[in-house]
Formats: structure tokens, sequence, C-alpha cells
């Protein structure tokens, strides 16, 4: 039977691909469910054999514990210059997140307004 060995659900797709590339390499037998159309299901990456899962975790496990590190030296780098992430930064490293964000304030901003244009026609 299968196991769970790693969820997709808020990570991001580089995290995913270095997570695969892992397991890939190191001879884990491995499949992916994704979340679904209505994003209700599980997205994660499971193993086949249910006696891979300690060391397929343990290889995840410092993979994560050296990827935090790596994390919190650019953000120590970034305070140290004394500068923020900016907009170019975010969208080179999430541009769905920043394209989401555009379309909602968008939709805020029409619904808010939307009134105005139905009392000017009446």
């Amino acid at each position: 039977m299968a196991v769970l060995v790693f969820r997709l659900n808020g990570v991001s797709e580089q995290e995913a691909d270095e997570v695969r590339d892992l397991l890939t390499a190191e001879g884990f037998e491995f499949y992916e469910t994704s979340a679904g159309r209505w994003r209700i299901s599980v997205a994660a990456i499971w193993l086949v054999k249910d006696d891979d899962y300690a060391a397929a975790r343990a290889c995840i496990d410092r993979y994560q514990r050296q990827r935090q590190i790596e994390q919190r030296d650019a953000m120590q780098r970034a305070r140290e210059e004394g500068r923020a992430p900016s907009w170019k930064d975010r969208w080179r490293d999430e541009p769905a997140t920043l394209i989401l964000v555009w379309v909602g304030l968008a939709v805020v901003v029409a619904i808010s307004i939307w009134p105005f244009f139905n009392w000017v026609r009446g």
C-alpha cells in the first residue's frame, strides 16, 4: 500500500521539483496526486513501497533543513543590504501569487465602483 511522504499544498514549484529530483536520485519509487479541479483533494507525493518511508522522510528532512538555512541566509543578506524584496523579486520567485493578488485587487475595485455606474444609468 502507498504511503504519503510529502504534501504539495502550499509548496513552491521549485521546492516540489527539488523534492522529486531528490527522491529520483535516491532511487525511491513514487507517484504524485494533484489537488484536482476544485482543489479539495490531497496534492502529494506518495511512496510505492511502505518500507521506504523512513529513509525517504530522512532525505526530505535533510533537504528541508538545508533549504531553511539557505532561505534564512538569503533573508539575512537582504536585511544587511537594507532592502526589502522588490516587485521584480516577487515576480521572479512567485509569479502566480502576484498575478492572483492583482486579479483579486481588480475584482474588489470593480465591485466597489459598480453601484456608481448603475446609479448614473438609472
